[in-house]
């Protein structure tokens, strides 16, 4: 199973994974968790989308080797999931725009929801669209076009 967030991910998953059941959760902790609630734990999920890097360029697919919640103002560890890569991925409630994180790292706004819920067998495969810049994020995945028409 593939799940996304968002129209534009939907777009790409269902080209780059024919014949595969694609859910589309929408952005954050709560579509997650009401979307994925249901399904059963054995179910294998590969989680594809677009997230952030200060580090890595637009255009680099990374897939992730651990996950844990980004809130830099928290002083308390969270936990870290295990994953299959090599990259770290920060998830975030919000958008993120600065981190002193310097190590190569993405920030998505889904990730560590859906390990955190006890799904047994997840990888996650994303492509960097920003580098921490909203603005630029809307430009990649509208190619270009942030109008009104062209936003997702």
């Amino acid at each position: 199973m593939i799940v996304v967030a968002t129209d534009a991910e939907y777009a790409i998953a269902k080209k780059r994974f024919k014949h595969r059941v694609i859910i589309k959760t929408g952005v954050g902790a709560l579509n997650v968790i009401g979307k994925l609630r249901r399904i059963p734990r054995f179910i294998k999920i590969t989680n594809f989308g677009h997230c952030g890097s200060n580090t890595l360029p637009i255009g680099t697919e990374c897939r992730i080797g651990t996950s844990r919640l980004y809130h830099p103002m928290v002083e308390y560890t969270e936990p870290t999931y295990k994953l299959d890569g090599d990259v770290d991925c920060y998830t975030s409630d919000d958008f993120v725009t600065h981190t002193d994180i310097k190590d190569p790292c993405v920030f998505d706004m889904e990730l560590a929801y859906i390990v955190a819920l006890g799904f047994r067998r997840v990888e996650s495969i994303k492509i960097v669209s920003d580098n921490l810049n909203n603005k630029q994020y809307e430009e990649t995945i509208n190619g270009g076009n942030t109008d009104d028409e062209g936003t997702t």
